[in-house]
């Protein structure tokens, strides 16, 4: 399997230097054959090459099985630069990455304030609100006048479509159960499709039950009572912000692993920002791109039918949660480690069997 690796900016050369280690680990215990292609992207890239992603780099991803992204401090890019593109807009793009999918779960060892649960929000990732995303040439934002904004949202039936299929096909390997969350009793047309679209794919599905449930209400309903929900699906925006409430319920958003995916391409994913105040000290929690790994690890095996690759997944994720149980974990989430002895141990857990 070959992986590019691409640290970021901020925290990110951190937390994809603990997250390499676990998956070396990982790699050991399996008996996987991995090689690790190492570059940059975000700020580095600039300051090396000019551009904070060489366009070359598409190609090489392109070609190979996954691409392992750290954060990317976006917010210092200078707007409307051709130079200062945001790495992770231009491999979703380039790549069609149309699943964002967001693990939530609690774990042994941290406050389940809302009870135990296990989700996980599949979201649309290629269209919806986003004004970066809705457009072949232009802005889908408009101003006007100068005071006078027009944002107009995306929603096609066959982005549709296939985000439901991601969902009922993750739910099938579940618990049978898909939530699709929807603003249709006032975008009517828009999420009316969608929903007809999650009702046609689930006919494919007779053993996956599916609720629908209204936006404003779902955050009233995974607050209240977040185990009743398995895969939920839904669209970008809508998504964007239940997956950041789901992770942040389940303890801390650098719990929330990541992994967009598309027909033949994914990249892993933290599911948070590259926090450049805390950079360079070696506190940052890698457990969030650790686990975006590790569902990368997961969707290979799948794909490619190689069981060890998804049973190396499924050991990294228990490793993390039994690091954690024991308070082997960064101060975020109780424990007293820093970034590289985090990733050390949950790779010696991997090490261990």
């Amino acid at each position: 399997m070959q992986l590019i690796v691409l640290p970021g900016d901020g925290i990110g050369p951190e937390i994809t230097e603990a997250t390499v280690a676990v998956l070396e680990a990982a790699a050991q215990a399996f008996q996987l054959r991995l090689d690790l292609q190492h570059d940059v992207v975000g700020l580095e890239s600039h300051r090396r090459h000019g551009t904070t992603v060489q366009p070359a780099l598409l190609d090489r991803v392109r070609a190979a099985d996954g691409l392992i992204l750290g954060p990317t401090s976006t917010l210092e890019y200078r707007p409307g630069d051709p130079g200062q593109v945001g790495p992770s807009k231009f491999f979703r793009k380039g790549l069609d990455l149309f699943a964002n999918i967001r693990p939530a779960r609690t774990y042994p060892g941290m406050p389940a304030r809302l009870g135990q649960f296990d989700l996980v929000v599949v979201r649309e990732n290629t269209e919806g609100f986003y004004a970066d995303r809705n457009m072949e040439q232009g802005n889908a934002e408009i101003l006007v006048t100068p005071d006078v904004v027009v944002s107009m949202r995306r929603i096609t039936r066959h982005c549709c479509l296939r985000i439901a299929r991601a969902a009922f096909e993750l739910a099938q390997r579940r618990r049978k159960k898909v939530t699709a969350v929807h603003k249709a009793n006032v975008l009517s047309v828009g999420d009316g499709m969608f929903l007809d679209c999650c009702r046609e794919v689930a006919r494919d599905f007779p053993e996956v039950t599916l609720d629908e449930v209204i936006v404003d209400a779902m955050m009233a309903h995974v607050v209240r009572n977040p185990a009743r929900f398995d895969v939920i699906v839904t669209t970008n925006m809508f998504g964007d912000i239940l997956s950041d409430l789901t992770a942040e319920m389940s303890g801390s958003l650098g719990l929330g692993g990541s992994l967009n995916a598309g027909a033949d391409s994914a990249m892993a994913q933290a599911a948070h920002g590259s926090a450049p105040d805390i950079a360079g000290q070696g506190i940052a929690n890698p457990v969030s791109l650790i686990l975006s790994t590790a569902l990368l690890l997961s969707w290979h095996g799948r794909r490619k039918g190689e069981p060890r690759f998804a049973e190396a997944g499924a050991a990294i994720e228990e490793a993390v949660a039994a690091a954690i149980g024991a308070g082997e974990s960064t101060r975020d989430l109780g424990g007293g480690l820093g970034t590289r002895d985090a990733g050390a141990a949950v790779a010696a857990r991997l090490k261990r069997g």
